[in-house]
């Protein structure tokens, strides 16, 4: 039997869903076909892939060998199906990944005006992204370096630093006493449960020395963005977050005195012309969620003037 890529196909389904089960009903086939599958394609390779247990299949380690070569080709084939389809439609497909960003939308929109078709994966991990672009499986990434947490950025690749420093405001409840003013001091948040998501590149230890720095010892939970938004608004947690997030009745964003926590935002490609390609359009669609945001469209206009501290951003100064 010659191993083709539907039977790598097959492999990663078993490991992502950890079931024969679960993959059959995945890949819409019988469970007895995909086990007999399973079978030859262990036979082909010379031993067993999987360890079935009554709890479902876990790699060996032959497996876990297999399965490091099998998923970026599995990837790599289907963005050739993709990039195939769509230069036969005459639009150019462009591989984006980033990680969480208001911009996102209006990027995506502007890059299709421009005749150009983007395609997206979205990763909490900076890191992740980063090698995805230099193993070609994307072509351009949108990320955020945390301040103190640098990447791990690979030789072969071009940067654009879109914003060199972007402040973190913070998410509160919007009946928390703090809001009663635009500016928050770090003591006034002491007695507050926090919540970080710290599978972040850098955003957990980045925040811990934060508030260490500032003398405090919360209480942190762990949580990922959705959930943390959820628990703001309820009133059981408080978080960092980007300044262009929006304030809903439940949820209040303010400036942290001093801009203790900083982000700087880079757009990583291949080559130069990858980024010229899609940074003006990435530079308008953060420009127009940063005007749309009160609390940053106030840093803005004050040009950070109440901590001394030199404007970032000057490209998005508002008239």
């Amino acid at each position: 039997m010659e191993l083709e890529v539907r039977h790598l196909r097959a492999l990663c389904a078993i490991a992502d869903t950890g079931s024969l089960h679960r993959a059959a009903r995945q890949l819409g086939v019988a469970q007895p076909s995909l086990s007999t599958q399973l079978r030859r394609i262990e036979q082909e390779l010379g031993g067993e892939l999987f360890t079935r247990t009554r709890t479902g299949c876990r790699p060996t380690p032959l497996g876990r060998i297999v399965l490091s070569r099998a998923r970026p080709l599995v990837a790599e084939m289907r963005s050739l199906v993709t990039e195939a389809r769509a230069a036969a439609a005459d639009c150019p497909q462009l591989r984006i990944g980033s990680t969480g960003s208001r911009a996102l939308s209006g990027w995506l929109r502007r890059l299709r005006e421009r005749r150009q078709e983007p395609t997206l994966r979205m990763d909490v991990s900076s890191n992740a992204l980063l090698r995805m672009v230099a193993d070609g499986q994307l072509d351009v990434a949108f990320v955020h370096e945390v301040e103190g947490c640098p990447l791990r950025i690979p030789d072969s690749l071009c940067l654009r630093v879109l914003v060199d420093r972007e402040p973190q405001f913070v998410s509160l409840p919007a009946d928390h006493p703090a809001t009663a003013r635009p500016v928050v001091h770090l003591s006034e948040l002491a007695g507050d449960r926090w919540m970080v998501d710290e599978t972040v590149d850098g955003e957990f230890d980045a925040v811990l020395r934060m508030l260490r720095t500032a003398g405090l010892n919360p209480r942190v939970l762990h949580g990922d963005y959705h959930t943390t938004a959820t628990l703001v608004a309820t009133g059981e947690v408080i978080s960092v977050c980007q300044p262009t997030c929006l304030p809903r009745p439940e949820m209040a964003v303010r400036r942290l005195h001093g801009d203790p926590l900083g982000v700087r935002l880079l757009l990583a490609a291949r080559t130069e012309t990858d980024l010229d390609g899609v940074h003006p359009a990435l530079a308008e669609a953060y420009g127009e969620v940063a005007r749309q945001a009160p609390a940053y469209q106030e840093w803005l206009e004050q040009g950070a003037a109440a901590t001394a501290a030199p404007l970032s951003v000057p490209a998005l100064a508002l008239p």
